[in-house]
């Protein structure tokens, strides 16, 4: 960590360093996709990394859980995973946090409270209402936090799971990181409410929008969810409205997206304008934060060739972690 400061361990600094952090992480991993130094199935959060940094300092503990999606390396380093373990997993290495076997799709790591990534839309939100359950049946003061799309809001699985967690006041936080496009759909061409929010009325819970890219506006209002179900009061459906620079998955155009309002999401880019207020309230200082960047992206290197030169799993792993014993053929 670079010299301590005054404002170190300001809200907005810690934020700043966990957003810079993705955003050097997506960079070089995108790096080493289009150089063909790496093969995975990757789809990058650029510009939805505010989002994931102010939910993970919104008094989130390791200890509470998180489910997210396969658009989720920006929650899952939020969180706490070691880089160098979640790299190797995205790279298929036998050192990744499920031994390669999951890869950046179904990433895991239950010391962080990362218990699923799931790669099929809205798969998340049922397996945290059963996560919470658990929570209150153990009576573990514990939050579930599940990130998910605007898109999945408009599967049956997003509607069944707000309505039994309400019933049952569970401690979990629907989080929906509204990027504005559902794959390649706008989010007026499949969406007919104005706001996901708004559907948390017809569950007799609060719905709460909130710039995700603000990150006091939402540093706010995730922490009162946070505190809200750990209080034993219940769910919060909180949509971060956001937007994300590139395309679908690595590799997609993006043609689809409306090019007035790509450019002016992109020259609003939240990083930069957080960084931007650091320095204009005299929270750090420029030689502080490009310490403090050098250190970020020394820590991203030396992840990378942590995955970079671990090996393969071996053939010997193909029937473990397959059963709950082994079964001989």
């Amino acid at each position: 960590m670079p010299e301590p400061t005054p404002a170190a361990d300001h809200p907005l600094v810690r934020v700043y360093r966990t957003a810079a952090l993705v955003h050097r992480s997506d960079e070089r991993l995108r790096g080493l996709l289009t150089s063909g130094e790496l093969a995975a199935a990757y789809y990058s959060p650029r510009g939805q990394e505010i989002v994931a940094a102010a939910m993970a300092h919104s008094t989130l503990r390791t200890d509470d859980y998180l489910v997210t999606t396969y658009r989720g390396i920006h929650d899952q380093i939020a969180k706490g995973m070691p880089l160098d373990l979640l790299f190797a997993e995205i790279f298929g290495k036998a050192t990744g946090t499920c031994k390669g076997k999951g890869g950046p799709m179904h990433v895991t790591h239950p010391d962080t409270g990362v218990m699923v990534t799931t790669g099929i839309v809205g798969s998340g939100l049922p397996i945290a209402v059963g996560l919470a359950t658990a929570s209150q049946m153990r009576g573990e003061d514990r939050v579930t936090v599940v990130c998910f799309g605007d898109g999945a809001s408009n599967i049956g699985a997003f509607h069944e799971a707000l309505n039994l967690a309400s019933l049952w006041k569970l401690p979990v936080v629907f989080l929906c990181q509204n990027n504005r496009y559902a794959e390649a759909t706008a989010y007026a061409n499949g969406t007919s409410v104005g706001h996901i929010a708004d559907r948390a009325a017809g569950y007799g819970m609060p719905g709460v929008t909130v710039d995700g890219n603000d990150p006091e506006a939402a540093l706010s209002a995730f922490t009162q969810a946070v505190l809200r179900a750990r209080a034993g009061e219940g769910p919060t459906l909180v949509e971060a409205e956001t937007y994300r620079f590139m395309g679908h998955y690595f590799g997609d155009p993006g043609s689809y997206m409306d090019r007035a309002e790509f450019d002016a999401a992109l020259a609003a880019d939240p990083v930069p304008a957080l960084r931007a207020t650091l320095l204009s309230r005299g929270l750090a200082d420029e030689d502080q934060l490009s310490a403090l960047e050098a250190q970020i992206a020394d820590e991203v290197d030396r992840a990378i060739a942590f995955a970079t030169e671990s090996p393969y799993p071996g053939a010997d792993e193909l029937r473990l972690d397959v059963y709950r014993e082994e079964v001989p053929a």
